[in-house]
């Protein structure tokens, strides 16, 4: 275990959940950041993020959560503008998706890295995934690599770095990382568009659906559809 701090972005969904279970294995001391863009499930992922901290025993003052509400102000995503439909899950493929909020992984990292300064951490974990890089180009691996780059060269000490433990992971290896981890999969949440009982039927539920059932492993949260997609 490792004696320094470490950050962690903790979304309140399953990649960032299985995130925080590697950092957790890694790093006797976390800091747990979370940030409000006004995205439809806003409310939700707070509650999971909050229920993920208490989980790994994340002290209240390491806990931080910042508005990040001009994302919803620039639009242009179904996750922040109520103007575009959360579309169902049609099936792979190689267009950008409208749930896309336009480079949002790099004003979420910026965060971070700001606060990782103050605290003295030199690492901060992401739950970005590959797998989902062809529809969003900041989960791909070379993105993050430029993005190391430029901390490097943006920062006082030039040593911070972004970690992405499971950017080569599927969808079916994070189920099981997760029950390998014991992380609390019952505290996440991955719909795009609903808070009450996830629709099973927007991209990100497909996506999460599909990796338990390839994983032959039940989802213990709650939808209001369970199709199958392995």
């Amino acid at each position: 275990m490792k004696k320094e701090l470490a950050v962690v972005l903790v979304s309140g969904g399953m990649d960032s959940l299985v995130t925080a279970a590697i950092a957790a294995g890694e790093y006797e001391k976390l800091a747990f950041l979370h940030l409000n863009y006004g995205q439809r499930t806003q409310t939700k992922e707070l509650e999971c993020f909050k229920k993920i901290a208490d989980h790994y025993g994340v002290k209240p003052s390491l806990q931080k959560v910042i508005d990040v509400s001009f994302l919803k102000q620039i639009g242009g995503s179904s996750l922040t503008d109520d103007t575009i439909d959360v579309k169902k899950y049609s099936g792979e493929s190689e267009e950008i998706p409208d749930s896309y909020v336009p480079f949002r992984n790099t004003h979420i990292v910026a965060m971070a890295v700001s606060w990782a300064e103050v605290i003295g951490a030199k690492k901060i974990f992401i739950g970005a995934v590959e797998e989902d890089s062809s529809g969003y180009p900041d989960c791909r691996p070379s993105y993050y690599k430029a993005l190391n780059n430029l901390i490097k060269e943006g920062t006082k000490d030039g040593d911070i770095e972004v970690i992405t433990p499971v950017i080569n992971l599927s969808k079916e290896q994070i189920v099981l990382k997760a029950f390998e981890l014991k992380a609390p999969l019952e505290s996440s949440w991955s719909c795009y568009d609903r808070e009450d009982s996830a629709c099973g039927v927007c991209d990100s539920c497909a996506l999460r659906l599909k990796g338990f059932q390839k994983a032959k492993k039940e989802d213990p949260i709650n939808y209001i559809e369970r199709p199958t997609y392995a």
